[in-house]
């Protein structure tokens, strides 16, 4: 059995179904933070299956120590944490208690029970540094002034340093690109909250008529002066997950790597772009005011090491990944 952290988030939930479509067991935790029971419905509609679901915090010990006792878990995927840049410099202390104290009280509750193999879903914003070619021997920029950043550095740091104290643990570490799309056929995507923290949903927005036009930073050292970011479409993220875990499985010995999963890098500019061509509708846009924190100018990566060791590569292009989101999107508007 597999459990899910954050399993019913908008990536959790995909990397649920996912394995559910691979036969594996799966039971799944969420504080529902930023998920609802709906997901959970949706899950086992589509799976035909009876999907083992338990409310709780992955902070609080005592109770995920529970979660596993009773349950037979030979792996853990961890999505659960708060996951946005800017909010971050507004909410450094929610973001620091969630991100760190939840790997702390995970992998205590880990060790507790025997349990070694996990796969945890970082990000390539972990290196604090501007790049199209980052690769995993780069070293972490600690210097960089933000909150989430530094969180996930730190969530890092302690699942090496616990993974050195004993040899049984094996780990991959999986940092994403920006992620984005839905399932097949619109069953199964990202619920957009009315005011969303992300450049697609709102995008999405604006292509369906809920909203004018989205602020637009333009400051950027880029040909079109916006930033340029990687996404990936979240099958190919699933997938990533899955050979990930089919690997660690394969490792006789003590192991913790670290994978970049990198998809196309784009301007968000031609994103938007592409956006318009996806919906048929404008996309307008207006000057920000002057963004203060710190930006990453470009964030993209290599996928060598993944291409090599997990025989993993993405698949989905960028216009694939939109279409698909739009259409759950729409189908989220229809009430379906």
């Amino acid at each position: 059995m597999i459990l899910v952290t954050g399993g019913l988030g908008f990536l959790g939930s995909h990397i649920t179904l996912s394995l559910l479509a691979q036969g594996l067991e799966v039971i799944v935790v969420d504080n529902l933070s930023n998920a609802s029971l709906q997901t959970l419905e949706r899950l086992e509609y589509i799976s035909g299956m009876y999907v083992p679901f338990v409310k709780v915090d992955v902070r609080n010990t005592p109770a995920l120590n529970k979660v596993f006792e009773q349950h037979s878990i030979q792996a853990v995927i961890h999505t659960a944490g708060f996951k946005s840049l800017e909010e971050s410099v507004l909410k450094p202390l929610e973001y620091y208690n969630d991100n760190v104290s939840c790997i702390m009280s995970l992998m205590r509750a880990m060790q507790r029970t025997g349990i070694r193999h996990l796969v945890h879903l970082s990000s390539l914003a972990v290196y604090g540094q501007s790049g199209t070619t980052l690769d995993e021997t780069q070293e972490f920029n600690y210097t960089y002034p933000n909150p989430y950043v530094k969180s996930q550095q730190m969530v890092e740091e302690i699942i090496r340093d616990t993974a050195r104290t004993d040899s049984e643990w094996k780990i991959a570490i999986l940092r994403l690109s920006n992620i984005a799309g839905a399932f097949e056929h619109g069953v199964l995507g990202e619920w957009v909250p009315p005011l969303p923290k992300n450049i697609i949903p709102l995008a999405l927005q604006v292509g369906a008529l809920q909203r004018d036009a989205i602020e637009l930073r333009q400051q950027a050292k880029t040909e079109d002066q916006t930033v340029e970011r990687s996404f990936l479409h979240v099958l190919d993220c699933c997938d990533a997950v899955l050979k990930s875990l089919q690997w660690l499985m394969q490792q006789n010995e003590h192991t913790c790597e670290a994978f970049n999963i990198s998809g196309e890098l784009t301007s968000i500019q031609k994103l938007l772009d592409e956006v318009a061509e996806v919906t048929q509708v404008t996309i307008k846009t207006e000057e920000a005011h002057y963004y203060t924190s710190a930006e990453l100018d470009q964030l993209g990566a290599s996928n060598e090491k993944a291409e090599k060791l997990l025989q993993w590569k993405p698949t989905h292009s960028i216009r694939k990944m939109l279409e698909d989101e739009w259409r759950f999107y729409q189908n989220t508007l229809r009430g379906q």
